[in-house]
């Protein structure tokens, strides 16, 4: 089972370092983390994707909560959020297989940002899954460079 951290931390250095120690020192993985600036430069939100048991998910919950720089810890499971990842992919093209790349960007509405007379970078920014989807769409062609960003998410919208 997976589940999504968002856990709001007082924006200084060490934070990171203590968080991650947190998992670490338990054997918790981390599937995925990003972090940055909320809307106050005092205030930055970790994004932590887990996985594991009922009870691991429970214990990570508790263990965040103790933690004296964090402000607030909400959980919730993929289905109640809104996900995206950001990915930016380098292939080498030839003029064989350069329409064949531009037909699967367009089908995974993925951006061509750059190229060169060989490479192309790719951008894509779209749920988790369809990033893999892409990364195993273009790996029979020469993939140069990946470098992707980790889950961003925030709950579903609901009017209260």
């Amino acid at each position: 089972m997976k589940r999504i951290y968002s856990v709001l931390v007082e924006n200084r250095s060490g934070v990171l370092f203590k968080v991650a120690g947190l998992f670490s020192r338990r054997c918790f993985n981390i599937d995925s983390l990003a972090v940055g600036e909320t809307d106050s430069a005092d205030v930055s939100c970790m994004t932590v994707v887990s996985s594991g048991d009922e009870r691991t998910m429970e214990q990570i919950e508790k263990q965040l909560n103790k933690k004296i720089d964090v402000i607030k810890v909400r959980t919730f499971d993929e289905s109640e959020a809104i996900s995206r990842e950001l990915m930016l992919l380098k292939v080498k093209y030839t003029k064989s297989n350069r329409a064949e790349i531009l037909e699967i960007c367009d089908i995974m509405k993925a951006d061509i940002v750059d190229m060169s007379k060989t490479q192309l970078m790719i951008q894509i920014c779209d749920v988790p899954e369809r990033t893999r989807v892409l990364i195993s769409m273009l790996s029979s062609i020469s993939i140069v460079e990946v470098a992707r960003t980790g889950t961003l998410a925030l709950p579903k919208c609901a009017d209260s």
